[in-house]
């Protein structure tokens, strides 16, 4: 997790910074409609590897907005879901979807 010295200071910039890139985005989209598991996000988000899955929800937990939940159980079940932080970008992500719905439509 950044600290705020570390942050740029420019709120869009913290914002991409966070949650800018292409697969943090669908992960977001995803995790919105509800906790997903590991192979679960890999298998629906064609053309991520595993590597850059994993890298991208490590950075999004230490960044507060998503959640890991272990099950103790064998073999062990780990889910990912947003955490209240994760749930803020709601409106964010909702209003993008709109702007793609809209210039897509426009473009047609």
């Amino acid at each position: 997790m950044l600290t705020k010295e570390e942050m740029p200071a420019c709120p869009v910039a913290t914002t991409v910074q966070l949650i800018g890139s292409k697969w943090k985005l669908l992960i977001i989209r995803n995790l919105l409609v509800r906790p997903w598991r590991f192979n679960e996000l890999r298998k629906d988000l064609e053309g991520i590897s595993q590597k850059v899955l994993t890298d991208s929800l490590r950075s999004m937990e230490e960044d507060g907005i998503v959640t890991r939940t272990v099950y103790p159980e064998v073999p062990p079940r780990v889910e990912y879901s947003l955490s209240e932080l994760g749930e803020s970008m709601r409106p964010v992500i909702k209003a993008m979807e709109q702007w793609g719905i809209d210039y897509k439509t426009q473009n047609s």
